[in-house]
């Protein structure tokens, strides 16, 4: 595909897009959503092939999904802070981070990169050189296992 054959594509496809992302996010998000996606398909037009809709769209559902993932841990985070007390909440914080602290080195990076730096799973795969079946494995054992010891020290 062209440049002038993607800039013909994004002025038919934009809107449709656009009312795609607003289906999931704020009229705000859904734009930068749009933007995002629009940007992506750029770094790949020399490998794009007319015509691109079906993948902006999908492209589009996949990172709006993404961005509220990453946004319901935000809230659940903000309610649980109104509810308690300020010194609890840092507290428990404190205590989750000791205990990431003891696990695998792996298991702590993995789990740092996709809950505090808010990376994909697919990111996280290509950084470690791993699959991302192992990187979801990995991720899974390293929250059983806090789970196990937030419940056997504090509970």
């Amino acid at each position: 595909m062209t440049q002038e054959e993607y800039k013909e594509e994004v002025r038919r496809l934009r809107p449709r897009l656009l009312q795609t992302a607003r289906r999931y996010l704020s009229e705000d998000d859904a734009e930068d959503t749009v933007q995002d996606v629009l940007l992506r398909l750029w770094q790949m037009v020399g490998t794009l092939r007319m015509p691109i809709d079906a993948l902006a769209i999908v492209l589009v559902r996949n990172f709006c999904v993404d961005k509220r993932r990453r946004q319901k841990p935000l809230q659940a985070l903000s309610v649980n802070y109104e509810q308690t007390e300020e010194t609890e909440t840092d507290e428990r914080i404190e205590r989750v981070l000791a205990m990431i602290d003891t696990l695998p080195t792996l298991q702590q990076t993995i789990l740092r990169l996709r809950h505090i730096e808010g990376m994909e799973m697919r990111e996280i795969a290509e950084l470690t050189g791993s699959s991302e079946v192992a990187i979801r494995k990995t991720l899974s054992r390293a929250r059983q296992t806090l789970k196990q010891q937030y419940e056997k020290r504090y509970e």
